[in-house]
């Protein structure tokens, strides 16, 4: 298991282009956030698809790496997302990850991403990630 302030690090160094911040990690669960601004929006003032995408997938990896440790190589090979409502352009997104299954070769969660503040989800993700065997880490 990895802590939240070694991910952090990891996806800082790795991932320096990522904006988004771990808000807690451990017990399968992940939750991030990241501040909302001009370039992820789409016309209409609304918040991206891709920018919830991008959010949900790092909650997952998060989540992820919390339960095996600094896995450099386990990656997204799914992500099925469901557009529920309207993100608000001024709040972060927040993304709440529950893995429901950690296996040897295999991980798979689920994603609520809010609008921060708000109770009702903007969107729910489910995703799957390889797992590397043991050699390749």
């Amino acid at each position: 298991m990895s802590s939240k302030e070694q991910i952090a690090a990891f996806i800082k160094t790795e991932f320096p282009q990522a904006r988004v911040v771990i808000e807690s990690v451990g017990d399968k669960s992940a939750i991030v956030a990241q501040e909302i601004g001009e370039s992820d929006l789409r016309p209409g003032g609304t918040v991206s698809g891709p920018t919830l995408m991008a959010v949900a997938d790092v909650a997952l990896y998060v989540a992820v790496l919390g339960e095996i440790g600094i896995v450099p190589l386990a990656v997204t090979t799914s992500l099925t997302i469901n557009f529920l409502r309207r993100p608000e352009a001024g709040r972060r997104i927040i993304g709440e990850c529950k893995l429901m299954k950690v296996g040897k070769t295999l991980a798979i969660g689920e994603v609520s991403l809010y609008s921060e503040g708000r109770e009702e989800p903007v969107a729910h993700v489910v995703g799957t990630y390889a797992i590397p065997p043991a050699h390749l880490r």
